[in-house]
C-alpha cells in the first residue's frame, strides 16, 4: 500500500482518472470562481465579494477559522433566488464530473437560503431539478446532507429540522451540523438530531475540527454520529481513537481545508498519518474546494504524499469513501468495482 511506484506525476495521473465518491463537500463552498464572480457582479454595490475571478484568490485567503466563516457567509449572501440555487448546484456537478466523481453527498444549508427569502418549496425544487439533470446528463449521482449552521443558533436548528423532516427532498440522506465549533456546544442540538434520525436520516455532524476531542465525543454520544466531519483533533485522545477504530466510524478528512483555516499550521503536521496508523477509517474530501484553492483530485494527491501511497493505496482510500457512503449496497458494489477495474487496468510504472 505504501511506497511510491510511479512518482508524483504518475500518482496524479492515476488519481485524475480514478472513479471517486466524496462525502464532505459544501454546496455554496463549491461554487467555482466564475459562478461567484458572476453572482457578485449581479449584486454589485450590495456585496464585498469581488466580481473579478482573479481577485477571489486573495479574497479567499483566510487568517483563521472565524475569518473563513465571515467570507463563507458573504458568498452565501449572493444566492438570492431559486435560479441561483439551481445554477450553482448543477455547476458543482459539472466540476465533479470533470474529476471523475461518480457519487457525492453534498452538504447543503437550506436555512441560509430560506432565511434570505427563497421560498422553501422553490429551494427544494431547484436542488432536485439539478440533481436529476446531473445524474442523467453528467453521470454524477448527488445526495444531500442538510446541515445546521451552528453560528445561527437554535432557531436555525429548528428550521433545518423542519425542512429536513417535513419537506424532505428525494435526494436527502443525512443531517449535519457545520459552522464554528468554538462557542457552539454540541449538546444543545441533540433534540434536532433526534428528530432527524427518527425520520430515517443519518447523522454526520462536524466535530473535532477547531476544538478538541470532547466535541467528537459529544457528536457520538449525543448526536448519534455515524461519521465525523473532520475529526482532526481525535488523535489527541487515545480512548477516542480506540472507540472510533473499534466501531469503524469513518472520518471525513479534508487536509487542505485544515491548513487554509489554520487548524493545522503546516500540511506536514496534519494528523492523517496518525489516523491511518491507528487503523481508523479515513476518507478524503475537499470541503470548500474553490475557496481553499483545491479539488478532490488535489486532496488525494496531498494524502498520497503525506502517507507515501502508491496506486493501490490511493485506490484503497477511494474504496473507503464508497464503503462509508450512504449509497445502497448495489451502488456501493458497482462503484467499488469501477475502482478495482481501473486499478487493475493501470499499467504499473507508467
Amino acid at each position: 500500500m505504501t511506497g511510491s511506484v510511479s512518482g508524483a506525476r504518475g500518482i496524479e495521473a492515476f488519481i485524475a482518472g480514478m472513479p471517486k465518491a466524496e462525502l464532505h463537500v459544501h454546496h455554496v463552498g463549491s461554487a467555482s470562481p466564475r459562478v461567484v464572480a458572476e453572482l457578485a457582479a449581479r449584486h454589485e454595490g450590495r456585496t464585498k465579494v469581488p466580481a473579478d475571478p482573479a481577485a477571489l484568490a486573495e479574497y479567499f485567503t483566510f487568517t483563521d477559522f472565524a475569518h473563513f466563516i465571515e467570507v463563507y457567509l458573504s458568498v452565501v449572501d449572493l444566492i438570492r433566488d431559486a435560479e441561483d440555487v439551481r445554477s450553482l448546484t448543477y455547476g458543482v456537478a459539472e466540476d465533479m464530473a470533470r474529476q471523475q466523481i461518480r457519487y457525492a453527498e453534498l452538504t447543503i444549508t437550506p436555512y441560509s437560503s430560506v432565511s434570505r427569502g427563497i421560498p422553501d418549496v422553490a429551494f427544494m425544487e431547484a436542488i432536485e431539478d439539478a440533481r436529476v439533470a446531473a445524474e442523467k446528463e453528467l453521470g454524477v449521482v448527488l445526495r444531500w446532507c442538510f446541515d445546521i449552521p451552528g453560528e445561527a443558533g437554535l432557531a436555525a436548528a429548528e428550521e433545518t429540522a423542519r425542512l429536513a423532516v417535513d419537506l424532505a427532498p428525494e435526494g436527502l440522506v443525512s443531517f449535519g451540523l457545520g459552522g464554528p465549533e468554538i462557542g457552539v456546544p454540541r449538546p444543545q442540538f441533540k433534540p434536532y438530531f433526534d428528530r432527524a434520525r427518527a425520520a430515517g436520516l443519518h447523522s454526520v455532524p462536524h466535530a473535532g475540527e477547531s476544538t478538541g476531542p470532547e466535541t467528537v465525543w459529544d457528536a457520538l454520544r449525543l448526536l448519534g454520529a455515524e461519521r465525523i466531519g473532520h475529526g482532526t483533533q481525535s488523535v489527541k485522545d487515545p480512548a477516542l481513537v480506540d472507540h472510533l477504530g473499534e466501531h469503524r466510524i469513518p472520518l471525513e478528512v479534508c487536509p487542505t481545508s485544515n491548513l487554509a483555516t489554520r487548524v493545522v499550521e503546516r500540511i506536514e503536521e496534519h494528523p492523517i498519518r496518525q489516523m491511518v496508523d491507528a487503523g481508523l477509517v479515513v476518507t478524503i474530501n475537499s470541503d470548500d474546494p474553490p475557496m481553499f484553492g483545491t479539488d478532490l483530485n488535489t486532496e488525494y494527491a496531498v494524502a498520497a504524499g503525506l502517507l507515501g501511497l502508491d496506486e493501490s493505496g490511493v485506490a484503497a482510500l477511494a474504496r473507503n469513501a464508497v464503503e462509508a457512503s450512504f449509497l445502497d449496497a448495489p451502488g456501493k458494489a458497482r462503484l467499488a468495482g469501477e475502482i478495482d477495474s481501473y486499478l487493475a487496468a493501470w499499467p504499473t510504472g507508467r
